[in-house]
């Protein structure tokens, strides 16, 4: 990436200036130079300071490419003190974020926060709760009270399973019928979770004049992958892998099938990567607009 020098005035106007770089096209060129080789594995990184300049960003933006970076094990010690580190065993030239997929508690909340630097936030989120989503975005919703990122705008749209269906998991491992104790205990949570989720963001309106709209739609089955869109550009994916678990739910231990969803592997797509990169991001967004228009139904954050 080249950063191009401030436009000069021409017959006595002053050029409108170029877009600054978002924080994932910052991580992508880091990235570049760390695979081409011109970072090496044990080299500090130029501090943040140098970076804003180079890119012509606020620091705050160069941190959340240097995350993002962090989040996919390229970079060590990020942190505001000191530059940070290329990992000793960084990825191949042919490697990309998807060669060595995180959790989804490590990798979500980083590329949350990179989604946010944008003037026009979209996130749309198909799970089984939004208990993943309302933790990784705490760490977005914190810059923008310290100022740090500052949307205009910010649209978020969560694909849930209906209340009355017959979930597929979690069930009890004995007698899983539909209902009872087990999907009690879910229901409350996919409320609780999205209630949290949709107030925290609702708050930037009067803390912040931000345009904030949160939608909740009901789907009709049981997903068996979690999916994220960030504003159209990036999807994160990941299965619900299930196993007996013993829960204890009105003071008895339940055993179920149930899955980790905040330890999910997720995988990442961006645009800024190869074809197949690119049209999975497509084929996601599209994916998750036909199923907001077409089977989903109104949701209600009640029982």
């Amino acid at each position: 990436m080249v950063v191009e020098p401030e436009h000069v005035a021409v017959n006595g106007r002053r050029r409108p200036q170029p877009p600054q770089p978002t924080p994932r096209e910052v991580a992508d060129e880091l990235r570049a130079r760390i695979r081409s080789g011109r970072l090496r594995p044990g080299q500090r990184m130029p501090t943040q300071a140098r970076l804003a300049e180079e890119f012509g960003v606020e620091r705050g933006a160069v941190r959340q490419a240097l995350r993002i970076l962090q989040s996919e094990r390229l970079l060590t010690n990020v942190s505001k003190g000191s530059p940070a580190t290329v990992a000793p065993e960084p990825y191949g030239p042919h490697d990309g974020p998807e060669a060595r997929p995180m959790p989804t508690t490590v990798a979500l909340a980083p590329r949350i926060a990179a989604a946010f630097a944008a003037e026009h936030v979209e996130i749309d989120a198909l799970c089984l709760t939004s208990v993943s989503l309302t933790l990784a975005i705490g760490e977005a919703l914190s810059q923008v009270h310290a100022g740090r990122l500052k949307p205009a705008k910010v649209d978020v749209r969560v694909l849930l399973p209906g209340s009355d269906i017959d979930l597929a998991f979690p069930v009890a491992v004995t007698g899983g019928a539909a209902g009872g104790p087990v999907h009690d205990r879910w229901l409350a949570m996919r409320n609780a979770q999205g209630q949290v989720l949709r107030h925290s963001l609702l708050s930037l309106r009067a803390t912040h004049g931000i345009d904030v709209r949160v939608s909740f739609r009901a789907l009709p089955f049981t997903p068996p992958v979690k999916l994220y869109v960030l504003n159209g550009e990036e999807a994160l994916f990941a299965y619900y892998t299930l196993g007996r678990r013993e829960r204890e739910i009105g003071h008895e231990q339940v055993e179920m099938y149930d899955a980790e969803g905040i330890r999910s592997t997720l995988f990442a797509f961006g645009r800024g990567g190869d074809l197949r990169d690119g049209v999975f991001v497509k084929q996601s967004r599209l994916w998750f607009d036909a199923l907001w228009d077409t089977i989903s139904s109104e949701l209600r954050l009640t029982r």
